[in-house]
């Protein structure tokens, strides 16, 4: 419909996957890098997750186009098999003969005689399970049977289940407890960011031809934000944009138009982040912990999430509907802020932030920080703010103003100022307002696996890298 009007030879920014169009951000390359290193050295099992749109898919297949002779892989798509389907499936994907009506036994004997065959040939074959999340339990389970077949040094068959949020969730019931302790690869995708989107958007118009320039920074800014950096989103947008601005006749779209279209597309969809458009995009000290690439359970590869910089805090905006930066550097503090300390007087509600912070909805048990729950440890501990620096996670600070105490989610430390989670709302404040309020009380979490240090860090996990 607008090709000719803005000059692309084809729509750039169609749903339709096309290897012409894949964009593969920083993040997207982290997670094919440890998604890999999760399937090498013997590894069976390796998980990526994301929201819907984020490119999981886009993920899995780059990772299936970079594979040389060496490997054999197979792709499902809408797993919704019985087990005898799921194998049924995995047998045509490899072109392998079967009966009609065989038995489990049967098609997983046929299975087993074609892993062992492309082992003598020095093939190593990988299975890619997209929308995983609705394997059933039985189907799981038969997939672990299947990887059973090993030698000393590695699995014959391994597996990338790839899948929403959920997936992570099915595989913490008791019956997958074995599947899930052979996952030697966790990767949680998140959304663009609001410079990774640019670069996107005019990515995708210079390869349809169209000129990069076709949407303006601040037009960029707001489609990043209302579609919470979610590809797929984007592009709805963006086609929107500039089918509403060809039927009025703008050359460029303008940004009232791109406001109408996001308006438009965004009503229909569901919003991991319903205030995106109110957020402040491309501010500097709106940075958030490093969730980006945060690796769940996996000693090898393991990333917790760190107070470091440089990345927009959508992480965080996404888990808080209700968007209010506030910059308090007045001598006395500001009315909002104070009011806001009154509202944060439940310990339990800012370690829900903390935990959400790591990807985890806490339960009943995980509030009470009583040291320890299913899959964390959650424990209270005195010290002073260089133990905070120095253990470089995401903690709850308790708080004291006028005699009343109050409970913040510190997640960002920046030269002169720190970012709070603050009853719901993100705060920001000068480092000094923290020797005043803080009364050297701290909640720290951590994944269980890992071995705390009582004096602060961990065993493992990344170094300190806020600014100073």
């Amino acid at each position: 419909m607008y090709k000719e009007f803005f000059g692309c030879a084809e729509l750039p920014f169609s749903i339709v996957p096309n290897s012409r169009y894949l964009f593969l951000s920083p993040r997207h390359k982290e997670a094919i890098f440890h998604l890999e290193s999760g399937l090498g050295d013997g590894g069976g099992f390796a998980m990526l997750t994301g929201e819907v749109g984020t490119g999981k898919t886009t993920v899995a297949k780059a990772m299936l186009k970079s594979l040389d002779d060496s490997t054999q892989a197979g792709f499902i798509l809408n797993p919704t098999f019985s087990s005898n389907e799921l194998l049924e499936a995995i047998c045509d994907e490899f072109s392998l003969d079967y009966q009609a009506g065989d038995s489990l036994k049967q098609l997983s004997d046929t299975i087993h005689r074609f892993l062992l065959d492309n082992h003598s040939k020095q093939i190593q074959t990988l299975l890619v399970i997209d929308e995983a999340q609705h394997l059933s339990i039985d189907v799981l389970e038969q997939l672990r049977l299947l990887t059973n077949l090993e030698t000393e040094r590695t699995k014959l068959l391994k597996v990338l289940l790839v899948g929403q949020p959920e997936l992570q969730q099915k595989l913490k019931l008791p019956q997958l407890r074995q599947l899930a302790q052979r996952i030697t690869g966790r990767y949680h995708l998140l959304p663009l960011d609001a410079q990774e989107t640019s670069k996107y958007i005019r990515f995708r118009l210079e390869r349809s031809g169209a000129s990069a320039e076709l949407f303006s920074s601040r037009c960029i800014r707001h489609i990043a934000a209302t579609a919470s950096g979610i590809p797929r989103l984007v592009n709805l947008v963006c086609d929107a944009s500039l089918k509403h601005a060809y039927s009025v006749g703008e050359q460029i779209p303008s940004f009232k138009t791109v406001e109408l279209s996001c308006e438009q597309v965004m009503a229909f969809q569901f919003q991991p982040n319903p205030s995106a458009s109110k957020k402040k995009s491309g501010s500097g000290w709106l940075v958030a912990c490093a969730i980006t690439g945060l690796l769940l359970a996996i000693p090898s590869y393991y990333y917790a999430p760190k107070l470091a910089q440089n990345t927009i805090a959508q992480a965080v905006e996404n888990q808080h509907p209700v968007v209010m930066p506030l910059k308090v550097e007045t001598e006395q503090l500001a009315s909002a802020f104070t009011e806001l300390l009154k509202q944060a007087n439940q310990q339990d509600s800012a370690i829900t932030d903390l935990y959400r912070l790591w990807g985890h909805q806490a339960s009943v048990i995980d509030k009470m920080c009583d040291g320890q729950s299913t899959n964390f440890r959650c424990i209270r501990r005195l010290g002073n703010w260089q133990q905070v620096i120095e253990q470089n996670k995401p903690v709850v600070l308790t708080l004291q103003h006028q005699g009343e105490i109050a409970y913040a989610t510190l997640y960002q430390v920046g030269a002169q100022y720190v970012d709070l989670l603050l009853a719901g709302k993100r705060v920001q404040i000068e480092r000094r307002w923290i020797d005043e309020l803080w009364v050297g009380e701290y909640y720290t979490v951590w994944q269980a696996f890992l071995e705390s240090n009582p004096e602060g860090g961990y065993a493992r996990g990344g170094g300190f890298s806020a600014r100073y």
